[in-house]
């Protein structure tokens, strides 16, 4: 006689932990394709991206938050409640704590947050195992069991992973996928992420545009699609995108360090960006990249509105 098989399953997940955590590098890990932006910066997701994992038996669906941290700016603290409406709204929250740093205060502040939301299980996910020995991996996955204790968080699992080494990632959507409720797919099957193209490929630009700037600029730096059109009179064999875009710093001052000399920085960004954004789309794009200057946006309501925050 066959066993029963196991009920579908699908609903939404969200990875929360302090920034550079390994979230992202783990989101994309998880889909197979890269949809949120990854960068050694702090603080580099300001959408929710939700990466679509498809299985046979369930659709787990990531739902990428920014870092929750100490607001110093307005952006700061609407991020925060981005991260705090997002954890009511999911059926499973992975806390992400990097195997190579002590759990620190940042740690223990989103861990006693998470100790407040009673009825959502919670998976402890033990990132960047790949940088560690296994004894400092055994002290860190004590650790965090109890950090669990002390705040009466339990643990529905707590599981090491290394998306860079590609290690246990599978454990994890499988340990989650039994955590979602019984029901239908969500999403279409092939979906990947919901997020509106244009904000994506503005996300592209942002992270290309963060790689190997110095560190003042992170949070200074957003990304606006103005257009996105296909070429007109172009051939149905070879098509052309044109995607318009600026790219807005904070001062003046910031605007040539994003530039480059004699505008080679801007250009690496521009090829760099483009390369993802074709293959996200899956078709020839001609990128147009201009910086603007806006002055404090991120301190400013209405810049922030304008910018899409």
């Amino acid at each position: 006689m066959n066993a029963p098989s196991s009920p579908y399953r699908s609903g939404f997940a969200c990875f929360v932990g302090r920034p550079n955590a390994g979230k992202s590098t783990l989101t994309n890990a998880l889909v197979g394709t890269k949809v949120a932006i990854t960068s050694d910066r702090p603080q580099t997701t300001r959408h929710t991206v939700r990466g679509i994992v498809h299985r046979p038996d369930a659709q787990l669906v990531l739902v990428d938050t920014p870092g929750l941290h100490k607001p110093r700016t307005l952006l700061g603290e609407r991020l925060n409640d981005l991260v705090r409406s997002t954890w009511a709204e999911v059926d499973v929250i992975g806390f992400c704590l990097p195997a190579d740093q002590k759990l620190g205060p940042g740690d223990k502040f989103i861990a006693k947050e998470l100790a407040e939301i009673k009825k959502t299980p919670k998976v402890a996910i033990v990132t960047k195992t790949d940088l560690v020995d296994s004894k400092r991996l055994a002290e860190q996955l004590i650790a965090v069991h109890q950090l669990g204790e002390e705040l009466g968080i339990e643990w529905a699992e707590i599981i090491p992973v290394s998306a860079v080494g590609d290690k246990q990632v599978e454990l994890v959507a499988d340990l989650i996928t039994k955590l979602l409720p019984e029901g239908m797919p969500l999403y279409p099957d092939g979906d990947l992420t919901d997020e509106p193209e244009q904000i994506m490929v503005a996300e592209l630009i942002r992270e290309a545009a963060l790689e190997g700037v110095r560190d003042e600029l992170p949070h200074s730096l957003a990304v606006v699609v103005e257009e996105m059109l296909p070429r007109e009179g172009r051939p149905a064999d070879r098509p052309l995108l044109d995607i318009h875009a600026n790219v807005y710093i904070e001062r003046q001052s910031q605007k040539a360090i994003v530039i480059g000399a004699k505008g080679a920085r801007l250009k690496h960004v521009g090829t760099t960006a483009r390369k993802h954004i074709e293959a996200l789309l899956g078709t020839p794009v001609f990128l147009d990249l201009h910086v603007k200057v806006a002055k404090d946006w991120q301190r400013d309501p209405k810049q922030l509105r304008k910018l899409g925050f």
